[in-house]
């Protein structure tokens, strides 16, 4: 399907750069709360479900 022929939302899927722009910054957003709240985050390393302490979330303020 061309892209032309295409709405709004699904050229916004098709070209993926700003839904992927927008998902980065909430998720920097997220980690900030959590690290000014004192709360941990859960991710997943080596195959299962870990929790980071608030004092070791990467907080990467080059993307602001």
């Amino acid at each position: 399907m061309a892209e032309d022929h295409l709405g709004p939302i699904e050229r916004a899927f098709a070209q993926g750069t700003p839904i992927d722009q927008a998902v980065e910054a909430g998720v920097l957003t997220a980690l900030k709360r959590h690290k000014q709240a004192g709360n941990p985050i859960a991710v997943w390393q080596n195959g299962k479900r870990c929790c980071i302490p608030p004092e070791q979330i990467p907080i990467d303020n080059t993307k602001d």
